[in-house]
């Protein structure tokens, strides 16, 4: 049990250690005026934050959130083959396809997947 709460001390000491270390080492002695600024974008911060924002730009981010999280969700399904019901397996596998599909056939239909216009 003492060995325990050592190992821990001794872990908690190292990271301590090397975070201070990387955090000395990292300062820089030099200010930069543009690096303190809080728009290091080009944006011009006296102007109005109010700009118009390509909703395109917005759309065709969700449409890559939605396949990101598919990629997420089918990778379990196909881990779990072998311990579950095979019927079932594949009813489920089916609709989440067929759902996924449905959605990308409507974002094609409203004009979302032309990315040239």
């Amino acid at each position: 049990m003492m060995s325990i709460f050592m190992m821990s001390f001794i872990i908690l000491l190292i990271s301590t250690l090397v975070m201070l270390l990387a955090s000395i080492i990292s300062k820089k002695s030099i200010i930069d005026r543009e690096k303190s600024s809080p728009f290091e974008c080009g944006f011009d911060p006296k102007s109005s934050s109010r700009i118009p924002f390509s909703l395109r730009f917005f759309l065709i981010t969700i449409i890559f959130l939605i396949f990101d999280v598919e990629i997420a969700l089918i990778l379990p399904i196909i881990l779990i083959i072998k311990i579950s019901n095979l019927m079932m397996w594949t009813i489920t596998t089916i609709v989440f396809i067929l759902i996924l599909l449905l959605g990308l056939y409507h974002e094609w239909n409203q004009g979302m997947l032309n990315w040239s216009n």
